[in-house]
């Protein structure tokens, strides 16, 4: 027997890419059960599967960076005098440094960070939570169809209670742009080509090397191409340095409200005589509108 839910949860997560870089992104999950029937005449509640399947799923990814560490590139490292992790991801087209708490990180068995690898990584923690009558897991994991443009972004926002504390997770996102009242796809496409592959940093974050708590291989090879994040949050300290292609400082937080407007902001900037309107999303089915 099998029994299914479809859309039982979206993860918004960041994950490391040889050839990208950082990658915020947004994967919809679909999930079939496989099994014989309990005494309920159930595979297994529908409530149990929408509250601790979602949980085990958020719990192991969600608001995650996702390291891929069968990649030479990738190196962690524990802290012995903490509960962080250093991460170092060698890549030739800029490097990447990170020290976080370790659940701001998801290691991920595979040399590359794909949907097959991330599903074989969630089964294998989901079945370790099932009851015996379950015998089988499928999930499918997929990306909202988006009709127009979009990017991928990832930030922390520091003063959040919550997981979006952590420094790097992300989320795919659609841009739409009006002027005057008329959608603008041009100004949708210079976004999402600004944007592609981006990292939004609060300028009150910026720090310098000396500030850091980078890892013996990081303290050797970050250098002037890099910019510098650090910040104390409610699950720890989070730092992060990166190549400064491929990030944007901006002058506030970087939650969704002040992204939407400063996206606003900056193209009133450019066309000074006309109304703008942003609409911002972060990850599927949520977002900001902000207006110049």
């Amino acid at each position: 027997m099998l029994l299914f839910v479809n859309d039982l949860t979206v993860m918004d997560f960041s994950y490391l890419c040889p050839e990208r870089g950082m990658v915020g992104e947004s994967w919809i999950v679909d999930i079939e059960l496989d099994g014989s029937l309990n005494d309920q005449s159930m595979v297994l509640d529908f409530g149990r599967v929408k509250k601790q399947i979602k949980r085990i799923i958020d719990d192991s990814v969600d608001h995650k960076l996702l390291i891929p560490v069968e990649n030479e590139i990738s190196k962690a490292t524990k802290d012995p005098d903490s509960e962080h992790y250093w991460v170092d991801f060698l890549r030739p087209k800029g490097s990447l440094h990170l020290y976080c708490p370790a659940d701001a990180f998801a290691f991920i068995d595979s040399a590359t960070i794909t949907m097959d690898s991330v599903n074989a990584y969630l089964r294998a923690v989901i079945k370790r939570e099932l009851p015996n009558n379950v015998n089988g897991i499928r999930l499918t994991l997929r990306e909202e169809a988006i009709q127009g443009f979009y990017y991928h972004y990832t930030h922390g926002l520091k003063k959040h209670d919550g997981n979006c504390q952590r420094i790097a997770h992300g989320h795919r996102s659609a841009i739409q742009v009006y002027i005057d009242g008329m959608r603008t796809p041009r100004w949708e496409q210079k976004w999402s080509k600004r944007w592609e592959d981006i990292y939004v940093g609060s300028e009150e974050d910026v720090v310098t090397q000396p500030d850091m708590h980078l890892s013996e291989i990081g303290s050797k090879v970050v250098g002037d191409e890099h910019i510098f994040y650090s910040y104390l949050a409610e699950q720890g300290r989070f730092e992060l340095a990166l190549p400064k292609v491929g990030n944007e400082v901006i002058p506030t937080d970087s939650t969704v409200e002040c992204i939407a407007e400063y996206i606003a902001q900056q193209i009133k900037q450019e066309e000074p005589q006309v109304d703008v309107k942003v609409i911002a999303y972060e990850g599927v089915g949520k977002g900001a509108i902000g207006y110049a």
